[in-house]
């Protein structure tokens, strides 16, 4: 039985005083003290972790005003603030170990926008993305592109200075920020924006924080512009905090304030809205792959193709690359990036052009291809070959595998993994291959694996060094190569800190700005804060404090992690190995993953937020003295028998009267897991929560009761085949009210699924009935055409049509179609952790298919979600015992068949099942082909998660979220086609759209049934 875990660290009195007068004082936002609410906010995408005391999440300016002038009454004036936006800093910008102000939840709003003007306003939470399909339609987008563009907050983009692709035209987050409004620490609202000099001067006449902060900034700008022009380097990228430069214009005619906010990191007060530029869409575009047999050839040879006025040169090296191939992106864009015959492609530079004009763009793409040609020929510049394309979908494949590349290389085999910490230097370009070949021989020098990539247009490449930071010599390693890359990007007229900020990394700026500058610095963050109470640490400390930076030598995840024994980690690697790259944040409605992380806007509720949890969770029963693994085995193997029931009633009884255990954070956690499996398919980390949440399951109800739901959906591949035996009688009682109620009040269960009627057995009698020695004994000819179609329990016993026309269908294909008996397959076990029942059930089943894997016949199957479960949960829970038996989804094996043409064409739309598209991501195309093949035109509608999941949208504590799933982005496509056009692969997807909207879709072999 596991312990009872009391969560560490107990919150301050004044932070639990601070968060009730919040809530008197009006504070419409969300406040959370929880531990596992800290616990998702302790961490990013850098190697720091650090326990927040609070979580607030406001919902509008004057929340902030309320917050910041609440803290400036004499009971809170200590309690210090870090603003948060989208959480995927790599180097801990928004980690503090103070109050946590989250803007990323709630602050989404796009307020205005002015077309004429090419301008919008925004709150601070809003989305990059999420604003640029906002701005698609009036043809503009928000210019600075970066990786984590789908989860990346404009608040955060402000605060980092954000840059990425194409930034050489065009430029920096601070180069589209026209105005600003900035909540101070005193409660004062800060309104920036270009004036003339004069108009700030005359502000800093103004007798509180704003006069003294315009006086501060005019008077270390323009008395030091000498030092500061002599100083600053001239790079395309600005080093964050502060940029003294630009405040002013070339002759000091005019003052923007908003500068210094901008690359400020947080460290000034709490934005809350931005006015901002935007740029139009180009009209056309072409993006090249050129390839390199080294990644020093494609480093060398970017000058050339931004001399060739090229938008953007974007790189990436062979372990990228390799990397990329065994991920899900890969099959999208493997057709623009193929292998040169006889020559390793060790490096690529992805070339876009953009322009107004199409002869203009045509122009420079023949003369580039030109060049290229000629440099094949003469075999010169390392250049191996290229490929085009003008597709707008398909570049936007290639930019979806680079921006991928961060957590690719977090996915790196072995212990060590690529880390970020030097991942953004920036030098001159024309120095760049240079750098970048001393940098590799001090990583070679230290033994160390690594992955490259980035913006060489701009001289800025992100490379992560693998260390094992559990190891602490390899923690000190981080430290050594850390001062030896600031002084050799220095050598180089660079910035270690070239785009993502600093950091932990600030004990770095007094070097770099010198004493006297530094020291202006520090005047300016004591006019904003005087008491450094708006992000301790980063940046720099008010002037005259005697407060410290943070410094690379912070306390790392690795700290706890070592805790957690080496043969533990490695068994629950999936939520050990997660980066906190984010992307599980992301905002697209239409992307399936992850569906409670969109519905809920809430950290504990992602693959990322339940991997920290269980990770910590890992950690403490470790700390109690739990052998986790010997647990999971004793679970295994018996019952925990009455004695066990009777203390997990005595612990049932206690949870209700409110005993504490870290472990009910994990399990409400756990239990908004629609367990879709996307993020084990989209997770660039693979981190597999469905896998450690059933483990996890299993484990908390060794100590507390199982509700009664669990039994019913673990068990209902027992029970559908008995109650179909009465399956009128079935459905008569489910659907009077009192037994709908009934169920809803006693066993948390909503609109029950009625049974076929008639049966599977009714609607096929004997016709394709299975015996073994019949099978065995049919004729050559015979046995040639036959397949097998393996059982499930939901289109079985809940949509028999469906297996009926399938029977039907293998049949008009000139096919001899055999219905095996029903088999338990597990996968409801598994969902709700029954572990050892799933085993068994698993252990049944593989011995059944592999006597019939010997018949050499293909065997089918209708349900994506239980056929994985075989390939998946059947080798992790039987591993060699699983045998080689091999159950293909219909559409895998009809791709491979010939197929004749229909009479009649027709025109469908596809809507895929998420665990299905993300787990064989040739899905969509694979149908599309079958109805090509047949004259039947079929198109994908990009969709996420329905909201039903199996059983998840049946149960009463997730009906809002389930409905809200599919309004989010099933409803719209639904409407706009019809039931009767859309083909639906998922039986829960049929069952929920049949449930929101009255009508159930087909399937899509009905609707080639129906045309044959």
């Amino acid at each position: 039985m596991i312990p009872k875990l009391n969560p560490e660290l107990a919150l301050d009195a004044s932070i639990v005083a601070f968060s009730k007068a919040l809530v008197a004082a009006g504070f419409n936002g969300d406040i959370e003290t929880s531990y596992g609410s800290r616990l998702a906010v302790a961490t990013d995408n850098s190697v720091y972790q650090a326990l927040p005391q609070a979580v607030l999440l406001p919902k509008s300016t004057d929340d902030l005003v309320i917050l910041t002038s609440l803290a400036q009454t004499s009971s809170f004036s200590h309690i210090k603030f870090s603003p948060r936006g989208g959480g995927t800093g790599t180097n801990g910008q928004a980690l503090t170990e103070h109050v946590v102000v989250d803007l990323s939840r709630h602050m989404r709003n796009i307020l205005e926008i002015n077309v004429e003007q090419r301008w919008v306003r925004v709150q601070a939470g809003v989305i990059k993305d999420q604003l640029n399909a906002f701005l698609k339609p009036y043809g503009f987008f928000f210019a600075p592109d970066l990786s984590t563009s789908n989860r990346a907050t404009i608040g955060g983009m402000i605060n980092t200075d954000a840059s990425g692709q194409g930034s050489l035209v065009y430029g920096k987050t601070s180069d589209h920020v026209l105005a600003l409004k900035t909540v101070l620490i005193d409660g004062n609202i800060l309104n920036t924006h270009k004036m003339a000099t004069f108009e700030a001067e005359h502000r800093a006449q103004m007798p509180n924080s704003i006069g003294r902060i315009y006086q501060q900034v005019l008077d270390s700008c323009r008395t030091f512009r000498p030092q500061i022009l002599q100083k600053f380097p001239r790079l395309n990228r600005f080093l964050t905090g502060y940029d003294l430069e630009h405040v002013f214009n070339d002759d000091l005619s005019e003052f923007d304030l908003s500068r210094i906010i901008t690359g400020s990191e947080g460290s000034l007060g709490f934005v809350t809205e931005a006015k901002l530029n935007i740029t139009p869409i180009a009209k056309y575009k072409c993006l090249v792959n050129v390839k390199y047999d080294s990644f020093e050839s494609a480093l060398r040879n970017a000058p050339f193709l931004v001399a060739a006025e090229a938008t953007s040169v974007e790189t990436v090296d062979s372990k990228v690359l390799n990397l990329a191939r065994a991920d899900i992106i890969w099959h999208q864009v493997k057709d623009l990036i193929t292998d040169v015959p006889g020559i390793e492609m060790q490096g690529l530079n992805m070339v876009e052009y953009n322009s107004e004009q199409q002869s203009e763009i045509e122009q420079k793409i023949a003369a580039l291809t030109a060049r290229l040609d000629g440099a094949i020929a003469d075999k010169t510049d390392g250049i191996i070959g290229y490929q085009l394309t003008y597709d707008n979908a398909a570049i936007g494949n290639i930019y979806a595998m680079r921006k991928k590349a961060v957590g690719l290389l977090g996915n790196a085999k072995g212990r060590q993994k690529p880390i970020p910490f030097t991942e953004d230097t920036a030098v001159p370009p024309e120095n760049l291959a240079d750098f970048i070949m001393e940098f590799r021989a001090l990583l070679d020098s230290h033994g160390l694996q690594y992955g490259m990539f980035g913006h060489v247009d701009a001289g800025v490449l992100h490379v992560r060094p693998a260390l094992d930071l559990c190891e602490p010599q390899q923690e000190q390693l981080l430290r050594t190569i850390s001062d030896q890359v600031v002084a050799l990007t220095a050598k180089y007229g660079g910035l270690m800190w070239g785009e993502h900020g600093k950091g932990y990394r600030s004990e770095y700026g007094p070097a770099f700005f010198g004493d006297e500058l530094f020291n202006e610095l520090r005047k300016i963050k004591a006019a904003f804060d005087p008491r450094n109470r708006v992000n301790p640490g980063k940046i720099c400390t008010p002037f005259n404090s005697a407060d410290s930076l943070v410094s690379v030598d912070g306390v790392k995840r690795a700290y706890f992690d070592r805790q957690i024994p080496v043969a533990v980690k490695d068994s629950f690697d999936s939520s050990l190995n997660c980066n906190g790259n984010g992307l599980c944040f992301n905002y697209e409605e239409n992307s399936p993953m992850c569906p409670s992380s969109k519905v809920t806007k809430d950290r504990r509720h992602s693959p990322k937020g339940r991997a920290g949890l269980m990770r910590e969770w890992l950690r403490l029963t470790e700390l109690q003295g739990l052998d986790v693994l010997a647990q999971e085995q004793q679970l295994l193997d018996k019952s925990p028998g009455i004695n066990g029931l009777w203390q997990r009633i005595k612990n049932t009884v206690a949870k209700r009267q409110g005993e504490e255990d870290f472990s009910h954070e994990v399990m409400d956690a756990m239990e908004g897991c629609l367990a879709c499996k996307a993020c084990a398919g989209q997770c660039p980390i693979k981190v597999d929560v469905p896998s450690f949440r059933a483990r996890f399951l299993q484990l908390y109800h060794s100590r507390y009761l199982r509700p009664a739901k669990d039994y019913i959906v673990g068990n209902i591949e027992r029970t559908a085949p008995l109650l179909a035996k009465a399956p009128k009688l079935v459905n008569f009682v489910l659907k009077r009210s009192i037994t709908a109620t009934l169920l809803e009040k006693t066993v948390g269960y909503v609109d029950t699924p009625l049974l076929s009627v008639p049966t599977l057995a009714q609607q096929i009698g004997e016709q394709y009935r299975f015996d073994l020695v019949s099978v065995q004994q049919l004729p050559t000819e015979l046995k040639a055409r036959t397949v097998l179609l393996v059982q499930d329990p939901f289109t079985s016993f809940y949509e028999a049509e469906l297996v009926a026309d399938a029977l039907n269908l293998l049949q008009k294909l000139g096919f001899n179609p055999v219905l095996l008996p029903f088999l338990p397959n597990g996968k409801p076990q598994h969902v709700k952790g029954f572990l050892r029942e799933f085993a068994k059930t698993a252990a049944t089943a593989a011995q059944f298919l592999n006597q019939l894997q010997q018949l050499g016949l293909p065997m089918l199957g209708l349900d994506a979600s239980l056929v994985l479960v075989y390939r998946d949960e059947y080798n992790k829970a039987l591993a060699d015992k699983r045998g080689d038996f091999n159950v293909q989804l219909l559409h895998e094996w009809l791709v491979q068949q010939s197929l004749p043409k229909v009479s009649k064409t027709a025109e469908f739309a596809l809507l895929a099942h998420c665990t299905e598209k993300t787990a064989l991501p040739a899905t969509e195309k694979a149908w599309q082909q079958i109805f090509s093949r047949t004259g039947l035109s079929l198109k994908p509608v990009s969709v996420g998660c329905c909201g039903m999941a199996g059983t998840y949208g049946h149960e009463a504590q997730n009906l809002d979220n389930s409905k809200a799933l599919f309004d989010m982005s099933w409803r719209a496509p639904v409407e706009q086609y019809g039931t009767g056009q859309i083909l639906v692969t998922g039986f829960s997807c049929r069952s929920q759209v049949k449930r929101l909207v009255g009508d159930k879709p087909k399937h899509p072999l009905q609707a080639l049934l129906a045309a044959l």
